[in-house]
């Protein structure tokens, strides 16, 4: 089952930069990194470089705290992030990869990337997570 994978992609209505750096930033972090639309703030230690290191504390609504650590892989301003991303439901060594396309002025296409599960289920959790977590960087960004 270790050979599970996700993409997740959406049009964002910002400039690349701007979405780019939301990715980066630990107070966006906190804002969008949600298992749920509705859950409390995630708590966030972030040294964004590669090498660097996170780490993420998602929060419930029930308060049950969700961790999540990784290393940064690679930091390509405004194009693309590569980091590793370990959590009660991806297997250890799995990656996530980022990439940011500006197709227009002021859009950002984002596609985000992700190998390596523990099963099925933790699979398409990741997807309804991810793709609550870049609805939340849009609403973060709107203007």
């Amino acid at each position: 089952m270790s050979e599970l994978e996700l993409t997740v992609s959406r049009t964002i209505a910002a400039p690349r930069e701007k979405v780019f750096n939301a990715w980066l930033d630990p107070a966006t972090l906190k804002r969008i990194m949600r298992p749920s639309a509705g859950d409390e703030m995630a708590e966030v230690t972030n040294d964004p470089r590669k090498g660097g290191t996170f780490e993420i504390v998602m929060v419930t609504a029930e308060k049950k705290k969700i961790p999540h650590t990784g290393t940064y892989l690679e930091i390509d301003p405004h194009s693309r992030l590569a980091f590793t991303w370990a959590s009660p439901h991806s297997l250890d060594d799995s990656r996530v990869t980022i990439d940011f396309a500006e197709n227009e002025p002021g859009s950002t296409e984002v596609t985000l990337h992700q190998v390596k599960f523990r099963s099925e289920e933790a699979r398409d959790g990741h997807i309804k997570g991810w793709t609550v977590i870049i609805g939340e960087i849009e609403k973060v960004l709107k203007p």
